[in-house]
């Protein structure tokens, strides 16, 4: 039986990238994940114990790891709960590791720029069309949309990211704020 599981932690060592003697990539690094809780008594944050992974990403997702995690990011991950217990000499411990299934950092602290990795094409195969030329079509939509009347497509200008309203739903009244202008 796997047990699936999804932690959210830091980064604690640098992500390791090796090659094994078969030919897999391998990246693991260690993440910690300590639990916080507010004391009302105090009215203060009390750090909990911290709970400590290793974790382990495969193949093409190892080499994305490396290239896209540093010690110190905060990383939400998905995968699959390994807890090994181990004796060396006379010392005994418990090795609980993660091998992932899904990884990405946590926008609750910050912001990330995503690139998608395209596929290396074979040399007798260049030059043909590919699948991933063409746009995705939304899954969700039931009749295809233009972007004129997406009031979500609306474009972010300027540096302050304000909203450009041309397309939103009108305010009920002219004195609302802003917060009562966002059309959720």
């Amino acid at each position: 039986m796997t047990d699936i599981v999804t932690l959210a932690g830091v980064v604690a060592t640098k992500p390791e990238n090796v090659r094994t003697s078969t030919g897999l990539t391998v990246t693991n690094f260690r993440l910690a994940s300590s639990q916080r809780r507010f004391d009302r008594a105090t009215s203060t944050w009390i750090e909990g114990d911290t709970n400590w992974y290793t974790v382990n990403a495969y193949r093409w997702m190892a080499n994305n790891v490396a290239n896209s995690l540093e010690i110190g990011n905060h990383v939400v991950l998905t995968g699959r709960l390994r807890v090994r217990n181990w004796t060396s000499g006379d010392k005994r411990g418990t090795a609980i590791e993660v091998d992932v299934d899904s990884i990405g950092h946590d926008l609750a602290f910050g912001v990330s720029h995503f690139t998608r990795l395209k596929a290396a094409v074979p040399v007798d195969q260049q030059g043909a069309p590919s699948a991933d030329d063409a746009p995705e079509p939304d899954p969700l939509a039931s009749e295809p949309q233009s972007p004129a009347s997406d009031i979500w497509s609306s474009p972010v200008v300027g540096d302050d990211l304000s909203r450009d309203t041309q397309n939103s739903v009108p305010a009920a009244s002219d004195d609302a704020s802003d917060t009562e202008k966002v059309p959720f």
